[in-house]
């Protein structure tokens, strides 16, 4: 596998030479002095570009980056509509391992991206001094936030009503639409929960990771075991010994939250428990 300063070599000078490239940078968790670096971290890079459309006439000028195995284009797919508006994008996976996800942005729409950036920015090559203020890559963005009042209630109400649906699920047999509705909405509103108490016990002052990978890290050893056992989800049975655990879990962490910030905790906790037992034991008999 080439190693980062090779592959950094490799795209700031392509820049440097390109006279179309006016700004490149570098994004994502390679900016970021908290994220250990690791070999599977890939190369996010933005360049800045005068002539867009000359870049999609064909991809043979991609060839200077390294043999790949393959490249997805998400603004020239059909299935899944472009969301990136002007934009055009590349992610492309290299024979020796190495990942660069290459965005080519129109060079007037600078101001704009730096507007929405998400502080994760490195500037790599400014050769016209587009960059009017000074960038330094922070995840202020991206750590734990504490909750308000309004935000606390919602994470509750979701979790709860939509647990209903995982019930409904189970007990028509019909375990595929049970699974989506607890892994896509009802868990990641129990490690929202989770997260808003690590903030309130541990400060508002860090980030626990994009999908919580590091929530690990936070957790009581039992609480991240209990947690681990929730996705298991490979028959009826231990669908319903997953939603249970949920219900646990969540009741614990939120009404930690509610007490460390004030907050109440609302009572159709009870109501929605009994439901979900009525329905288990009618399945089970």
């Amino acid at each position: 596998m080439r190693s980062e300063q090779e592959m950094m070599k490799i795209i700031v000078d392509f820049a440097r030479q390109d006279p179309r490239i006016r700004l490149a940078v570098l994004e994502g968790s390679r900016t970021n002095p908290n994220i250990p670096p690791d070999r599977f971290q890939d190369y996010d890079i933005s360049y800045f570009v005068t002539d867009l459309d000359t870049f999609k006439e064909n991809d043979q000028w991609l060839d200077i980056f390294g043999s790949r195995i393959m490249m997805q284009k998400p603004e020239d797919m059909e299935l899944f509509p472009s969301e990136l508006g002007s934009w055009f994008s590349y992610i492309i996976l290299f024979e020796d391992g190495n990942k660069v996800d290459l965005t080519l942005i129109p060079v007037n729409e600078t101001e704009q991206y730096f507007a929405n950036s998400d502080g994760l920015v490195e500037v790599l090559l400014d050769k016209d001094a587009l960059v009017k203020k000074e960038v330094s890559a922070n995840d202020h963005q991206y750590w734990i936030k504490k909750p308000t009042a309004r935000e606390f209630d919602d994470c509750c109400n979701e979790f709860w009503m939509v647990s209903t649906y995982v019930v409904k699920g189970l007990a028509r047999k019909e375990i595929l639409f049970a699974i989506d509705h607890l892994n896509e909405i009802a868990r990641p509103n129990l490690l929202r929960m989770m997260a808003w108490q690590i903030g309130a016990e541990k400060g508002y002052s860090f980030s626990i990771g994009k999908n919580y990978k590091f929530i690990e890290h936070y957790l009581p050893e039992d609480d991240w075991n209990a947690l681990l056992t929730t996705y298991s989800g490979d028959s009826y049975s231990t669908m319903w010994r997953s939603l249970f655990t949920c219900y646990e879990l969540f009741r614990t962490y939120a009404k930690a939250v509610a007490q460390s910030l004030g907050y109440a905790y609302p009572d159709y906790d009870e109501g929605i428990t009994k439901y979900t037992e009525n329905h288990y034991r009618s399945f089970i008999e």
